[in-house]
């Protein structure tokens, strides 16, 4: 029997790798991993997964056809267990960024329910930060 523990690895396209490498590395805090510059892969640290950035030009960025566009999502959204931390530090850091964000809600996830927020990539991919510290 298959038994599923975490994520292993996302694959965003783009055509901004130093807009979406800036994001994922300096304002989420994923080192990059691995490159293959000839392929056009990023690969960086994400906890115990992977985000792979593959740009659109490279042989393996044509392989999914056309890049990202905006009339829709790739991705609905993945979301990140992020360590625990006061919520309004949160949103002081990503406010500093620049990124906006719609504030705090309780959502259900793999950890059970616990408080989290969205925030956009620079492609558009929503991504969800939840607190690792959940809720009865």
């Amino acid at each position: 029997m298959i038994q599923v523990r975490g994520i292993d690895h996302l694959v965003f396209r783009t055509t901004k790798l130093d807009a979406m490498l800036h994001f994922y590395t300096q304002v989420l805090g994923c080192p990059i991993e691995r490159q293959l510059a000839d392929e056009g892969l990023t690969q960086l640290r994400a906890g115990k997964a992977l985000i792979d950035i593959v740009t659109c030009d490279s042989p393996l960025g044509r392989l999914g056809g056309r890049p990202p566009q905006q009339d829709g999502r790739n991705v609905d959204h993945i979301c990140l267990l992020i360590e625990a931390m006061e919520e309004q530090a949160l949103l002081d850091y990503l406010g500093e960024q620049g990124i906006t964000t719609q504030g705090f809600a309780r959502r259900y996830g793999a950890q059970g329910f616990g408080r989290s927020l969205y925030i956009s990539d620079p492609e558009g991919n929503v991504v969800e930060l939840k607190l690792a510290k959940g809720e009865p």
